[in-house]
């Protein structure tokens, strides 16, 4: 699994070095360009009014200006995303524009190397009936650019703004998208479309995120991580919002789906309205922040798949978390025993498992894995290398699959 940070938290330009070099501390080895960073929603709404205006040659200076400050930090850039109409937009003439953003932006994809770019659908001023007959001739005809570059298309899925609130858009019903992605594959030959899921809109929907990722499947390539109340759009830390009813996002779900599909594609990060809330001497700390967020969901997603590749298991703790790996997994993955650094529990049995010394670890094949169920994982592991263990791998039971 693959994770990027989205340019969107270079939240001023002007200091785009200092927040790269920020990134770039944090750990981060991967951006996502999110296009809109040089093209807003505010200034595709004012195109052509004497307001705003997308000021072509200035933006290309200012991509160019970023892309090689990105490649002094030899950051990859495999994603980007297309520049997007606000949901709640009053223009309905656009749909020319966007048509001819997009198109650049495939251009820009090859200029920068990128293999992926997240396309908004068309939905500006198109009823319903229509919605699906006016996006197959614009999504082919940029699948044809697409495919001679060599680049995948992600659609992503959208809210509509009724009366001030948010309810379901163009590509919201994954049933319906997955319809979409697999006509235009066939119509193309190749696999030139794919999705990225928007957790943002999905909240704002109402939607069951787990279910929709499986629904999915290998379809899915990206996931857009971003927080909102569930009322309003926002692109917060994940983990640090709640509505105004004391609920927060359904992460469990998310990581669950994902955990179930094996998921192997871009996890995106996007915190900019998070950053934007402190203060600019503060913000160089969050980036830590945003990296050990992105690694926890790396780490819950891929627990299953990391304790499948084996073919002996042994586990390291006899409490509660022993217990829950056995009722989730002891099945599918079954130990041969577990061990535990408490002497008094040495011969007894936890689920069918006996309890054994740390000591006869030492003696256990290369090829089987010690699985750490307990929440002192950097010193087990530690007393594990120690020993001589090489396969070494952690459970968790935070988020345990739904059954």
């Amino acid at each position: 699994m693959q994770v990027s940070l989205s340019a969107m938290t270079v939240i001023d330009l002007k200091a785009a070095k200092k927040y790269i070099q920020y990134t770039a501390n944090a750990g981060f080895q991967k951006i996502m360009l999110d296009l809109g960073l040089f093209c807003s929603g505010h200034a595709l709404e004012n195109y052509g009014k004497n307001t705003g205006a997308v000021e072509q040659e200035e933006l290309s200076i200012c991509l160019k200006r970023f892309l090689e400050q990105c490649g002094e930090k030899t950051f990859r850039i495999d994603t980007m995303r297309t520049p997007h109409l606000a949901w709640n937009t009053e223009r309905t003439d656009l749909n020319d524009l966007m048509f001819r953003i997009a198109k650049e932006s495939i251009q820009c994809c090859e200029v920068a190397g990128s293999r992926n770019l997240i396309v908004q659908p068309l939905f500006s001023g198109i009823d319903k009936e229509s919605v699906w007959q006016e996006n197959y001739s614009y999504l082919l005809e940029l699948g044809h650019l697409a495919q001679q570059s060599r680049i995948c298309l992600l659609l992503e899925n959208q809210c509509r703004n009724m009366n001030g609130h948010f309810v379901r858009g163009v590509c919201s019903d994954v049933d319906e998208v997955a319809q979409w992605i697999d006509a235009l594959n066939e119509a193309l030959g190749d696999e030139v479309f794919g999705f990225c899921l928007d957790t943002a809109a999905c909240n704002l929907c109402g939607q069951d995120m787990g279910e929709m990722v499986v629904i999915l499947e290998k379809r899915l390539r990206s996931v857009l991580v971003r927080e909102c109340d569930g009322l309003y759009e926002s692109s917060r830390l994940a983990f640090t919002g709640m509505n105004s009813h004391g609920c927060g996002m359904d992460w469990a779900g998310l990581i669950c789906g994902l955990r179930r599909m094996e998921f192997d594609g871009e996890l995106i990060v996007d915190a900019h309205d998070t950053l934007r809330g402190f203060s600019p001497l503060l913000r160089e700390q969050i980036y830590p922040l945003m990296k050990s967020v992105a690694d926890y969901f790396v780490w819950q997603i891929e627990i299953e798949r990391k304790i499948k590749k084996y073919s002996a298991w042994i586990l390291f703790g006899a409490g509660q978390m022993c217990r829950n790996y056995m009722a989730c997994y002891g099945r599918k993955y079954p130990p041969a025993f577990t061990c535990d650094n408490d002497a008094g529990l040495w011969g007894s049995f936890v689920c069918g498992l006996e309890v054994k010394s740390p000591k006869v670890l030492r003696q256990i094949p290369q090829d089987c894995v010690v699985i750490i169920c307990n929440t002192y994982y950097k010193e087990i592991a530690k007393q594990l290398r120690d020993m001589g263990v090489v396969n070494i791998e952690t459970f968790n039971d935070e988020y345990l699959p739904r059954r």
